[in-house]
């Protein structure tokens, strides 16, 4: 039930194949069987689920059928999101694609947009229902990409983590790095598709992960790069920035609380929580790699859904976005 005057508890998955921080040469995705009990949580605190899906997944006849029967029973959304070194039509840019995994921004524009073609007709073909909303691989947004998903008839993105670079992240060795958000907006606005840092009038909302600084936190450009031994542990146990990112600690789940109250206090119209499907089953990332992880995170996530459902309202960012532009809902 839509509760008036709430803000919205947002809840994106990158669905996507079996750990792909190892790099592999060969994808799997073997983590499309462990997707149901994700989405039963999410029911079961009223919660709508964007599985924000690739090339690989969008061919995964387990995660096919998964997703057309939350589709069917208007229990979460499916988007887009694309891995550029594996997203046909293949086009090779390094010595190993696969290896170095490019961002979508360093191919050449017109690589980018038959690619985005190529991925949204797939999407829309298995799904049967128009794609609206999308996520970056590797978070790699810029001002062309933003623009050719406008063109695509995309209406939200949710690529930008503000106050964190990725700069120091290569793709093509050759290339400039992942995306710099560090002085991106903390909440959504319609973007310039000329600057994507700053509200503009174009069709594309960007809704972003939700990142705070906690107290005290001193926030400059921050990355999440090589750093001294020393820095790694200090922000280990003292973060700078609280992140709706889960991950295997009981400070990751203590400032995501801290977030729903940030959020509140600060009138944030929105709360965007970032997973990803391979981190739902174990080992199938560096984060998670054992059924206690999985237990353990299973058990904190209860707790924070419960905490979010008393404010918040679960919608998909297709609905969120028809909320910000006016245009009624079904949800």
């Amino acid at each position: 039930m839509i509760h008036a005057n709430r803000p919205a508890f947002l809840i994106t998955v990158d669905t996507e194949g079996d750990n792909l921080w190892s790099q592999p040469g060969t994808i799997t995705t073997e983590n499309a069987r462990f997707l149901p009990r994700f989405q039963a949580l999410c029911e079961k605190y009223g919660f709508r689920p964007v599985w924000l899906t690739n090339y690989e997944m969008a061919q995964c006849p387990a995660f096919v059928e998964f997703a057309r029967d939350v589709l069917r029973r208007g229990a979460g959304e499916v988007g887009m999101h694309l891995h550029a070194w594996n997203t046909p039509p293949e086009t090779p840019l390094t010595d190993d694609d696969y290896r170095h995994q490019p961002y979508l921004y360093e191919y050449p524009e017109p690589v980018m947009r038959d690619k985005i073609r190529f991925l949204t007709d797939l999407l829309e073909e298995r799904f049967e229902r128009k794609m609206v909303s999308h996520r970056a691989g590797r978070w790699g947004l810029d001002a062309v990409y933003a623009r050719l998903l406008a063109d695509h008839g995309y209406r939200v993105d949710c690529s930008v983590t503000p106050y964190l670079s990725w700069a120091e992240y290569p793709g093509d060795p050759h290339g400039r790095g992942g995306p710099d958000f560090s002085g991106f907006p903390e909440t959504p606005y319609y973007l310039d598709l000329d600057w994507i840092d700053r509200p503009g009038d174009s069709p594309l909302l960007e809704v972003p992960v939700s990142v705070a600084p906690s107290r005290g936190g001193q926030v400059g450009n921050l990355s999440y790069n090589k750093s001294s031994l020393f820095r790694r542990a200090y922000r280990r146990f003292f973060p700078p920035l609280w992140k709706m990112i889960p991950q295997d600690r009981r400070l990751s789940f203590r400032g995501m609380r801290k977030i729903l109250d940030h959020a509140l206090a600060n009138r944030w119209p929105c709360v965007e929580l970032a997973t990803h499907s391979s981190e739902l089953m174990p080992g199938g990332s560096p984060f998670f790699r054992s059924r206690a992880a999985i237990e353990r995170l299973y058990g904190r996530l209860e707790i924070l859904f419960s905490a979010a459902a008393k404010d918040y309202n679960g919608m998909t960012l297709e609905a969120f976005q028809r909320s910000r532009s006016g245009i009624p809902s079904s949800e």
